[in-house]
């Protein structure tokens, strides 16, 4: 890809939490006030520091940084999510490669930004909705069995890359921007999933691994792989 225009790293909250946040902060302020008129100080302090504490954990995990790759994009493959890595091997791909590929799965505690980033420059071919179950995000049986959405990008240099967005044990909701036939970039957001889940990337076995189990990842910044 061409030259970027860089700019400094900035937290804002995602979009996909902004109206629960704000619903949720009004609902706190209102009880609190409403136990300070019926039933005094106390209880209202108690509430709203019970409550406070969990609107500031929602807070947290509706971060979205504003974040740039810092180096050339091309064959490089970087982490879709922040979290940690807990997949990293060969794996047989039966639903569109039947073939293997090089797994890389992260999983994003409920504490970890969920915002998605695309790990690779180049076009969707498709994105594709499943329904499921809701193990938790980190069982190898979770990247078939769970509800998830594939979507399948091919890179300027014709190689296909799969990513799957998948809901844990504590998410309900998976949030796919990607669109069919459209161009996507390193920078650019693939989407949201709401509380613990994980994301997995098939890539060919030709691309080499840049990351171990265990490691941490941020979101746009990690380099997982290199492509051939």
């Amino acid at each position: 890809m061409g030259a970027r225009i860089k700019k400094l790293k900035k937290i804002r909250i995602h979009r996909e939490g902004t109206n629960e946040l704000m619903l949720s902060a009004l609902v706190i302020i209102g009880i609190t006030l409403g136990l300070h008129s019926l039933v005094g100080l106390v209880p209202a302090i108690a509430f709203a520091v019970v409550f406070g504490a969990a609107w500031l954990m929602a807070l947290n995990f509706y971060r979205c940084p504003i974040r740039y790759f810092n180096g050339d994009t091309e064959k490089m493959v970087v982490a879709p999510a922040d979290g940690k890595i807990v997949v990293v091997e060969e794996a047989e791909e039966n639903d569109y490669f039947h073939d293997k590929r090089l797994m890389i799965s992260i999983f994003m505690s409920p504490l970890n930004v969920h915002a998605n980033w695309f790990p690779v420059d180049g076009k969707v071919k498709f994105v594709k909705h499943f329904d499921g179950n809701y193990h938790k995000a980190w069982l190898p049986k979770a990247s078939e069995e769970n509800e998830h959405a594939d979507i399948m990008i091919e890179t300027p240099d014709g190689q296909e890359v799969l990513v799957r967005q998948i809901a844990g044990a504590m998410a309900r909701r998976i949030v796919t921007y990607a669109k069919d036939g459209e161009e996507c970039y390193i920078d650019e957001h693939l989407g949201f999933i709401k509380l613990g889940s994980r994301v997995d990337v098939y890539l060919p076995l030709t691309a080499k691994a840049c990351v171990t189990m265990d490691q941490p990842t941020t979101g746009d910044q990690t380099v997982i792989a290199k492509m051939a």
